[in-house]
């Protein structure tokens, strides 16, 4: 029998040797590697903070201790030691364990994250929670280097350096050292630094020398000074100071014993919040994931000899075609520039960065930044392009307003992952982009149904005179309608792919393909149903719109996301203002949050999948019928 096994809560870690919390760490790499191999999920950053997880569990006591681990995906370890063995198995699967800290599986997770740069401020409340509360707990945020590079951090940091609560913030510093420590003199001060007892015996001596008279003060001025030129030159940790914190390290994240007895020690300082900074290795102890962090962050299953996927698919994503697109364009328009919020690969930019570095922007996890510079760019006459996924695209929404959309400039944003995008579960999924956009003025938004209409659409941009999103799911639906011939995809005009006198329905994006074989469905039960692209959200085709609602005609609109504020409801405004009869069914997405499983699961599980709209819509037309 194995240690992992034995491991039924936190207290059980406590009780462990060293030798046998070296067992359980291998235990728990091998665990996380073939558990992902089958299933899919974060694999890098999870084998890299697994001796740092144990360390946390053996010094703090969750749940009653606060353990906040920023984005979450460097969370398995976690789950694992707080009572999830059983669960594990069932990683990211439908109705099984999420991929992401989840409050409804354990008390030990805090909150549900998945987006990154937030823990600081969310264990700052918590600290200030508790001391308003005279409760006596500790809170530790685990940050990862790349978190560091969002603003949040930062303001938390200034925020929490300006009083004095008792918080833990950790710098799991997994790709490269913030400074480069070297030397016996590094290894030296970095544990003296760490050492409660020292703090405390240096505040003593400081104030003993200032006591001397007419020498005290200016010795203890000379002290300081010299103290923080040391320090400049072993750990350079100014700027984590500057902001009010004392910086500890930075610490080998893969000694378990040593990280121990660092969080023990941080324990007894009081008065100051800390940062300790740890530096791992992402993809430790897996050695393709060492030397391919990259590729191995989020993967789908894969086989743990080679690294390959175990289905391989040919068919691109929808980022790849629209990377494959903006290529196109840079090469006859040099004002084309990219820009990525640390997801070049993730976002079908690796071409674009290979062929045009100096035109390609990575501006780290900062989203708000890259709009805003986007919006400098094209206010200097290039045409910038920002690739992001719709759940992070939320977090730059007033840059998208103010900066972009007020001064009406010619940005373009790729929004990749919009409407349900399976495992990854309800923080990544973009089912809020179209209510998120559609009343923003000056904005053209752009919804394509496959991967030949999206590269129309990255095309059709390049003219705009204003903003635009071009909006499209996670995976690339291949085309399976030609595109209009006279006008492909022209702005503000719509296609109509099937007619039919019954009823029409209105769809975009990959419910367009889904509207097509529900009106097949109906077409074989006698209801013939037309189906209309409605590509593009804003502009509308009105002149399509008018004529339907002259000639009283049937409408359903269907839609892959939130319904309150988006088309459907768009459409049935407009059906009040232009007089015309309501729509006999807006479909969409409930109004909660969705959990994981595959898109297929999903769609059934809300309700569109094409049987599933065959039948409301059969259902709606039937009840119009006799209500009339």
């Amino acid at each position: 029998m194995g240690v992992l096994t034995a491991i039924h809560g936190p207290e059980d870690v406590k009780k462990l040797s060293a030798s046998e919390c070296e067992a359980l760490a291998t235990e728990l790499r091998q665990t996380i590697i073939d558990t992902v191999s089958r299933q899919g999920g974060h694999l890098a950053s999870n084998l890299g903070d697994v001796e740092l997880t144990i360390a946390l569990h053996r010094a703090f006591s969750s749940p009653k201790d606060k353990l906040i681990f920023d984005v979450g995906h460097q969370i398995y370890a976690h789950k694992l030691l707080t009572g999830r063995q059983d669960i594990f198995p069932t990683l990211r699967s439908y109705h099984g364990m999420s991929g992401f800290p989840c409050r409804a599986e354990s008390e030990h997770d805090l909150f549900d994250t998945g987006h990154s740069s937030t823990a600081i401020s969310m264990a700052l409340g918590l600290a200030r929670a508790r001391d308003l509360r005279h409760e006596d707990y500790h809170v530790v945020a685990v940050v990862g280097d790349g978190a560091m590079t969002g603003g949040m951090c930062y303001e938390a940091m200034n925020d929490a350096g300006n009083g004095r609560s008792r918080l833990i913030v950790v710098l799991n510093d997994n790709e490269m050292s913030i400074s480069k420590n070297v030397g016996a003199l590094t290894e030296y001060f970095k544990h003296l630094r760490a050492s409660a007892s020292w703090y405390g015996g240096k505040k003593r001596v400081k104030h003993h020398i200032q006591r001397i008279p007419l020498l005290g003060k200016p010795t203890a001025a000379l002290i300081e000074k010299v103290k923080n030129m040391v320090k400049s030159v072993v750990t350079e940790g100014e700027l984590f100071e500057a902001l009010g914190f004392r910086y500890l390290g930075p610490f080998n994240g893969h000694n378990i014993e040593e990280m121990t007895r660092v969080f023990e020690e941080a324990k007894r300082i009081n008065d100051t919040p800390l940062l300790i900074h740890v530096i791992t290795k992402k993809g430790y102890g897996y050695d393709l994931a060492e030397r391919q962090p990259e590729k191995f962050h989020g993967v789908a299953p894969f086989r743990v000899e080679n690294g390959l996927k175990r289905n391989q698919s040919a068919r691109e994503s929808a980022a790849q075609v629209a990377g494959g697109a903006l290529c196109a364009l840079a090469a006859e328009d040099a004002r084309v520039v990219a820009i990525t919020a640390a997801m070049t690969g993730g976002t079908g930019l690796t071409d674009f960065a290979k062929y045009y570095p100096d035109r390609f922007f990575d501006v780290g996890i900062a989203e708000q930044h890259a709009v805003s510079m986007a919006a400098g760019m094209a206010r200097a006459g290039l045409k910038p392009y920002f690739a992001v996924y719709a759940t992070f695209l939320q977090r730059a929404y007033d840059q998208i307003v103010h900066d972009v959309c007020l001064q009406n400039l010619p940005v373009t944003i790729l929004s990749d992952h919009v409407a349900l995008v399976g495992d990854d579960g309800k923080t990544h999924h973009g089912v809020l982009s179209v209510p998120m956009l559609l009343s923003i003025p000056n904005l053209t938004l752009l919804a394509p149904r496959d991967t030949d209409s999206i590269r129309a659409a990255v095309r059709a941009s390049l003219a705009l005179p204003g903003p635009c999103v071009i909006q499209y799911p996670k995976d690339g639906v291949a085309p399976y309608a030609a595109l209009d011939g006279e006008a492909p995809l022209a702005v503000g005009r719509w296609q109509t792919m099937r007619e039919g006198e019954d009823c029409v329905l209105l769809a975009y994006g990959r419910m367009t393909k889904h509207a097509l074989l529900a009106a097949d469905l109906l077409a074989a039960q006698g209801i013939r149903a037309g189906v209309i692209d409605c590509w593009s959200l804003r502009p509308m085709d009105m002149d399509c719109l008018r004529a339907l609602f002259a000639q009283g005609r049937r409408i359903v609109t269907i839609e892959e996301g939130e319904l309150i504020g988006g088309f459907g409801s768009e459409i049935a405004r407009l059906c009040v203002q232009y007089g015309a009869p309501e729509p006999a069914a807006i479909l969409g997405l409930p109004n909660r949050f969705i959990a994981h499983g595959t898109v297929d699961q999903l769609l059934e599980e809300c309700g569109l999948m094409p049987e599933q709209i065959a039948q409301q819509i059969k259902q709606a037309l039937t009840e119009k019928q006799h209500v009339g």
